[in-house]
């Protein structure tokens, strides 16, 4: 198999849009051995003063110390594989293609390795999606 294609759970949660908001919840998470894979944090588009954080994986422990919650408004699937140029393209095109809306998409490569996380509304939406990237990345 090229690609690992996964549920993931994310965690969400605020911090105060302030220096060192961020650096104070990433330490916590580093003092309870937390080993993140996924961080996104931008500012709350209703107030200039919050921002919010989602992460992934993380377990409850750890959550609850940083104040962050299991994000139960979004499902995510994380594809993880060989970095091809367009792979992005592809991706959004076939889910596209098969009636999907994401909610969210993030994606990144190092070297010759990527990771996409797409985030979705419901359970049945990320089911449909495996489906359709199983059929595009795995099984050709």
């Amino acid at each position: 198999m090229l690609y690992d294609i996964a549920r993931a759970d994310v965690w969400v949660g605020e911090l105060e849009n302030r220096p060192g908001g961020l650096a104070e919840k990433l330490e916590i998470l580093s003092q309870a051995e937390a080993n993140l894979e996924f961080i996104v944090v931008r500012r709350d588009h209703e107030s200039s003063d919050t921002a919010v954080m989602f992460v992934s994986p993380l377990r409850g422990a750890a959550a609850a110390q940083a104040g962050l919650t299991k994000a139960t408004t979004m499902c995510t699937l994380r594809i993880e594989g060989p970095h091809q140029k367009g792979l992005a393209a592809r991706i959004s095109r076939e889910i596209a293609n098969a009636g999907l809306n994401m909610r969210g998409f993030s994606g990144a490569s190092i070297g010759e390795r990527s990771v996409i996380n797409i985030a979705f509304e419901t359970e049945e939406e990320v089911d449909q999606a495996t489906h359709v990237l199983m059929e595009l990345l795995v099984n050709r």
